[in-house]
């Protein structure tokens, strides 16, 4: 789920203009083993293809949460699952429950889509619009459910926002 999130994002960003270069690894085991998906989205050329102080990281396992946490100090946003993950506190942390969501969806592989749409809300780095077509390209039998999907952490973020702001 997340190296498809990941690639869907990159789709997005080429829909934009934007230059794009994605590199994924995974664990020892498909299911269960750390699975790391990197995106470098720029405007101008991508010369080194390396992530060396992401802007954004989505965790969705404690393992890869105790990995990647501390980037919160170089000012990464990181995303969370609460779900499976213990709760964190900070201004850089961003926990939601993706993967209980997606099952009250009936959709639990739609956690995936439910963070990424997070994630664009919260930072901006390409339109909803850009991506709502890779979307139904990408999945057409299941367009609509996958877009409710989007939608449902684009709304995440904006009821988080207002929470803080009232």
């Amino acid at each position: 789920g997340l190296i498809i999130a990941a690639m869907l994002l990159g789709e997005g960003a080429i829909n934009e203009g934007k230059n794009v270069v994605q590199t994924q690894s995974y664990g020892i085991a498909a299911r269960g083993g750390l699975s790391t998906a990197e995106l470098i989205l720029d405007t101008d050329e991508i010369v080194f293809q390396q992530v060396q102080t992401p802007d954004v990281i989505l965790a969705l396992t404690e393992n890869a949460m105790e990995r990647f946490a501390a980037f919160t100090g170089k000012g990464t946003l990181i995303f969370f699952d609460t779900t499976c993950i213990a709760d964190r506190e900070g201004i850089n942390f961003f926990g939601f429950p993706f993967i209980k969501l997606a099952s009250d969806l009936g959709r639990p592989g739609a956690a995936n889509l439910i963070a990424l749409g997070a994630i664009v809300a919260r930072t901006g780095m390409i339109r909803m619009d850009s991506l709502i077509p890779v979307v139904r390209e990408t999945f057409p039998q299941s367009a609509a459910a996958n877009i409710e999907a989007l939608r449902l952490g684009e709304s995440l973020v904006a009821s988080r926002s207002g929470q803080e702001q009232g």
